[in-house]
């Protein structure tokens, strides 16, 4: 009875080893993630093209929005003491000088001096718009990415499931081997569609979120260059 059962282990034995051979064959540890993505079909292809433009419009967005919200004080400063001493031509040197979105912004307003207040305001608001229209620029089309890619994570979804069912009434067989490919395709482009969309979304609101931060301190800028008018002793504001 003992040496019956140790026959029956040493014929089991091989055809286990076989088995983990096969197993190692089939799941090769060497198998990364490019190889994974590889596997979602020709769907990939505009997915990591959307994955490349949103990463560039961030980047270009966000150092342009960068530079455009940087105020210096010294210039600020500049265009306060010019105003006090009622020299205009200074001021506005001084805003082409520096050429930013504040500064254009400011010099609408100084070129306005004289006129009602509801005139400046309302020239200095339209450049503001003019400003903050430009840091927007493109943030549609980072908006867009983030919609679309998803979308086409589930059109690739729908393809694998069609690879799948052609590959069944192909071999007339439901063997693993025969779906694996569908499937793989399936899973793998939805989920580089949701990873692509999120982080888009994400993109985006952190530019607009920058932009956000950008138009109030536009706005409080804007205030106290008023209020400097207003404190000037050399420039009768005209209130009608």
């Amino acid at each position: 009875m003992y040496t019956l059962f140790l026959d029956a282990i040493a014929a089991v034995a091989p055809e286990q080893s076989v088995l983990v051979q096969d197993a190692a064959v089939a799941h090769p540890a060497n198998f990364s993630a490019f190889d994974m993505l590889l596997r979602g079909g020709f769907i990939m292809i505009p997915i990591a093209i959307l994955s490349l433009v949103s990463v560039y419009l961030f980047v270009e967005r966000y150092l342009y929005i960068q530079s455009a919200s940087r105020i210096d004080r010294h210039f600020l400063e500049s265009i306060q003491s010019s105003l006090y001493k009622y020299d205009m031509q200074g001021a506005l040197a001084i805003c082409k000088m520096s050429g930013t979105p504040m500064a254009r912004i400011l010099q609408k307003g100084i070129t306005r001096i004289g006129l009602p207040v509801r005139d400046m305001e309302s020239a200095m608001e339209s450049m503001a718009r003019v400003e903050v229209t430009q840091m927007e620029k493109n943030l549609g089309l980072l908006a867009a990415i983030a919609t679309i890619a998803p979308m086409l994570g589930f059109l690739g979804t729908v393809t694998g499931m069609i690879k799948t069912f052609y590959s069944i009434s192909l071999f007339k067989n439901i063997s693993i081997d025969i779906i694996a490919g569908g499937i793989y395709e399936k899973m793998v482009t939805s989920a580089a569609g949701l990873v692509v969309g999120i982080v888009a979304y994400m993109l985006y609101t952190v530019l607009t979120t920058k932009i956000e931060r950008s138009v109030s301190t536009m706005e409080l800028v804007s205030l106290n260059f008023l209020d400097t008018l207003c404190q000037s002793n050399n420039y009768e504001l005209q209130a009608k």
